[in-house]
């Protein structure tokens, strides 16, 4: 299980349980030790991986003038530069957090195995 599955599975417990979205954030932010915004992109990530998130529809103005059209799809270019640089930084810390997970527990789940390797020799 993925980092954002994991985050999404337990707000989505969180919001059926009756929690607000926001709040659920908050919590799993808290419960996971990482940023509120880090907890909003993966979540968001692993709804697009489920298709869950459909793009926005593009509606077209039948008369409009074609530099205000072409700011603002250039405006449009911007944000979505600034979401996927938010997104990497996300999967980022979300990689950063589970290397660190890891690294800690190591050695505990060294010992637990190690401990019941030596059980059965004995």
């Amino acid at each position: 299980m993925t980092k954002a599955q994991e985050v999404y599975e337990r707000v989505e417990a969180l919001v059926a349980s009756g929690v607000k979205k926001s709040d659920a954030f908050r919590q799993v932010a808290e419960e996971l030790g990482q940023p509120f915004n880090s907890m909003r992109g993966a979540y968001y990530a692993h709804t697009r991986t489920l298709g869950g998130t459909p793009p926005r529809s593009r509606t077209r103005q039948a008369n409009g003038d074609p530099i205000e059209q072409a700011t603002l799809v250039l405006s449009r270019a911007l944000d979505s530069i600034d979401a996927e640089v938010a997104a990497a930084k996300a999967r980022i810390d979300e990689a950063k957090a589970e290397h660190e997970h890891l690294r800690d527990t190591a050695q505990e789940r060294k010992a637990a195995i190690q401990a019941k390797l030596d059980a059965l020799k004995a």
